[in-house]
């Protein structure tokens, strides 16, 4: 009975872990991208202040950039709204009433929301 429970177990969390590809990724993609767009937080890039409409024109660019190497959500936020290729700084949200935080942090709990959502 332990035996087969460890299995369901280990299976769940793979299931929930694994990236994924195609059309899923996309649609995640695309709610990032209106994540960041709508929130009311803002972004800190490279020492200066930028709302979600001004940080998602920026996050479009480096998609377009590097659509060739992404091949994930956890990929596209890694190489598109993590940090800045020029400079190498994170990018770090500011939001009301909470601590900073790096972008990728804030986008993949977003993310994670986001899938227990869908699941």
């Amino acid at each position: 009975m332990g035996g087969k429970l460890y299995i369901v177990l280990f299976t769940m969390a793979f299931v929930i872990s694994v990236p994924v590809f195609g059309s899923e990724m996309l649609t995640e993609i695309e709610h990032i991208l209106t994540f960041v767009e709508k929130t009311e937080c803002q972004f800190e890039r490279n020492e200066k202040m930028y709302t979600g409409d001004n940080a998602v024109e920026h996050i479009r660019k480096k998609y377009h950039y590097y659509k060739d190497k992404i091949d994930s959500t956890e990929r596209f936020i890694e190489l598109s709204a993590t940090k800045s290729a020029i400079s190498g700084k994170h990018y770090m949200i500011l939001c009301k009433g909470s601590p900073k935080i790096t972008s990728q942090e804030w986008l993949l709990l977003e993310l994670e929301n986001y899938r227990s959502k869908i699941r």
